[in-house]
């Protein structure tokens, strides 16, 4: 799942490095979610006897998507505000910043207010959920503001009201998103007026910082046609903090409830880009610079402890952690002011003072200086050890850096170069060198990443320090390269294992062990029952796997067995052929009876138990030599002889 709040941030590098705080403080989230209630998205879905029909109008599963949605963010982002509106309501309901209800905006009608999100929230949320279905079946009076109205509604309102709710709810927040449901592509067919209107009011949005994100609802084979309406709505750029270039359609089939399409396409989306740097300066030559921001686009997401919870009384309660420092002899209480730092250097230490310490580490100011241009084929693909910063160019310091920026793109994917930077991303940050790598547009046709934006990518490249020697290559060294045969065979089961379209996108597939460690939490928190299995979205397909690469892998196996003999077999034969050669003459051993009978396991290698393994002659040991072989590599030596057998085959399997 795409949730950011208790997660390492966007903006957040490696610990050794210090973080500006006054900027992390800003980067929170508040999103509105407006969703359109009409007659359209009211109606239930055709009748269908299969049982994985849809069962939700495009309502009930906006609803639900918005219960799932905030029972995630209640946990993962204990401080982003999130609010629900419904437009096109007959009854019209508006919060003021006093707290005051009001009937505010025609049509438009706030169920929750902008805030951070609360157990209450998501209780009456889920009442609400439950409550639906009484409604639109039995007209039941308590949620009869989900009643849709019989004029429509003006979207200028729509974006004048959550104008408001931002401006008073969330001034300060670095993100401000309006998440739009519906299934209307055209909400003013012949009123240019009122579309000109809500241009005009989207555009207020932006310009106050607000993105709007637009999940359109198709049914049936209908289409969302956006060059209707939402074109001048809905700005797409290629990065930065817009949207993407594409706005997926949420619509149920092929095995696909609308509920499900629309939770992974908003989960795709609700982790807004923050940036890793704010206008840095991007210098190309002596004088001449250009300011630009700096994003992680993927970034690894793994739980963490935002606070300790004390679980020993009758309610759980938040613990207040204090830290004391104290002597290791006499265990009294050090203060801060008596603690130095030092190095150690040539048996003595050497002390610093905060301001030498300072001095030491200044490498000058943040910027990101052009030292030259290589091509693009001099960069191989192991040079990058961390993950890329995709670059957006800002205008905020330097008026024109979006031309710039864009002509230096162009001219680097053109002659199929790349730049070489030195690199200072904020202040007290280490210098390191980069790659500025160009990256194709995303419907080209050789780019294998289509969900990743256009533009320029700042690889960050080893020293000579961090690279390391791999094992040693070729295939009359210790590694066993395998045949060609070998290897068409896993060409062909590859290719029958791809993807329908041939691409991976990450944001599409949740964390599985992230979800369950979320879903404990929020059972705790909301008094439910807890789970019993987690969902994952990522486990093979074993049964697909097994239809359209079943009898390819089979064969594959047999081959890797016949070519695993014959490799163990041989290199038996060269050592053999070596000690022969040393020139040391041997007496022979004495063979007796039992010796002949049964081969010996004494000094057994690896490699030569193997062998014996793959040849059949294990079968022909004594129960006290298999014993001793399992035991020599960690296996238990219990059981009878044909325990053992089977003991000592599975360790050779495995040890292949």
């Amino acid at each position: 799942m795409a949730d950011r709040g208790e997660y390492k941030r966007e903006g957040d590098e490696e610990p050794e490095e210090e973080v500006d705080e006054s900027d992390y403080k800003t980067q929170k989230d508040a999103i509105i979610l407006a969703i359109e209630v009409s007659d359209s998205m009211l109606e239930p879905p055709p009748a269908s006897g299969s049982k994985k029909a849809d069962k939700d109008s495009p309502v009930q599963a906006a609803l639900k998507c918005a219960y799932q949605l905030m029972q995630q963010r209640i946990i993962s982002s204990p401080k982003d505000m999130m609010g629900i509106l419904f437009f096109g309501t007959e009854k019209s309901k508006f919060h003021d910043e006093d707290g005051r209800g009001g009937l505010g905006y025609p049509h438009c009608y706030v169920f929750i207010d902008l805030d951070v999100p609360a157990a209450n929230d998501v209780k009456a949320l889920k009442s609400l959920v439950e409550g639906a279905d009484a409604y639109e079946h039995d007209d039941d009076d308590e949620y009869e503001f989900l009643k849709p109205a019989k004029e429509r509604v003006q979207m200028a309102n729509v974006f004048f009201c959550a104008n408001q709710i931002f401006t008073t709810k969330a001034a300060n927040f670095g993100s401000r998103r309006l998440f739009v449901i519906t299934d209307n592509d055209d909400p003013h067919p012949s009123d240019k007026s009122a579309k000109s209107a809500a241009a005009v009011r989207a555009k207020d949005l932006y310009d106050l910082g607000v993105t709007i994100e637009l999940f359109p609802i198709t049914q049936g084979d209908g289409s969302f046609d956006l060059s209707k309406f939402y074109d001048d709505i809905v700005y797409r750029d290629t990065g930065g903090e817009g949207n993407l270039t594409e706005v997926r359609s949420s619509k149920s089939g092929d095995g696909l409830t609308l509920l499900n399409s629309l939770i992974s396409n908003i989960n795709s989306k609700q982790t807004p880009k923050r940036a890793l740097f704010s206008n840095l300066p991007l210098e190309l030559a002596p004088g001449l610079r250009i300011s630009v921001k700096g994003y992680n686009v993927l970034h690894r997401q793994t739980p963490a402890r935002n606070c300790y919870v004390w679980l020993d009384g009758e309610n759980p309660q938040m613990a207040i952690g204090e830290t004391t420092r104290m002597a290791e002899d006499t265990a009294r209480t050090i203060d801060t002011s008596e603690i130095k730092k030092a190095y150690k250097f040539g048996g003595e230490y050497v002390y610093f003072s905060p301001e030498e310490q300072k001095v030491v580490k200044d490498f000058g100011s943040p910027i990101i200086r052009m030292i030259g241009f290589k091509s693009g084929a001099s960069i191989p693909f192991w040079a990058s050890v961390k993950k890329s910063t995709f670059l957006f160019p800002s205008e905020e310091d330097y008026v024109g850096s979006t031309r710039v920026f864009t002509a230096l793109w162009q001219k680097l994917v053109k002659s199929r170069k790349v730049g070489i930077a030195w690199c200072i991303v904020r202040t007290n940050a280490n210098p390191v060198l980069c790659a500025v790598v160009p990256s194709r547009e995303s419907s080209g046709e050789d780019n294998g990443t289509p969900y990743l934006p256009a533009g320029l990518w700042l690889c960050r490249l080893p020293f000579a320090d961090d690279l390391r020697d791999g094992p040693a290559g070729g295939c009359d060294s210790a590694p066993v390269c395998a045949s060609d045969d070998l290897v068409d065979k896993m060409r062909v089961i590859v290719q029958q294992l791809q993807l329908p379209k041939g691409t991976y996108d990450p944001t599409r597939y949740p964390n599985p062990a992230l979800q369950w460690h979320y879903k404990i939490l929020q059972a705790l928190a909301l008094e439910e029952e807890v789970p019993g299995k987690p969902d994952d979205s990522t486990e093979p397909k074993y049964r697909a796997i097994g239809k359209r690469a079943g009898g390819y892998l089979q064969e594959w196996d047999e081959r890797l067995r016949e070519e695993t003999k014959t490799v163990l077999g041989t290199r038996k034969f060269k050592r053999e052929l070596e000690d022969d050669d040393d020139g040391v003459e041997s007496k022979p051993a004495k063979r007796t009876k039992t010796a002949s009978a049964k081969p010996s396991t004494s000094g057994m290698t690896d490699a030569e138990l193997r062998f014996a393994v793959a040849s059949g002659s294990h079968n022909k040991m004594v129960v006290a030599g298999l014993k001793d072989l399992l035991v020599s590599r960690g296996l238990s030596s219990a059981g009878k002889k044909a325990d053992l057998i089977e003991r000592l085959e599975e360790w050779a399997e495995e040890s292949i």
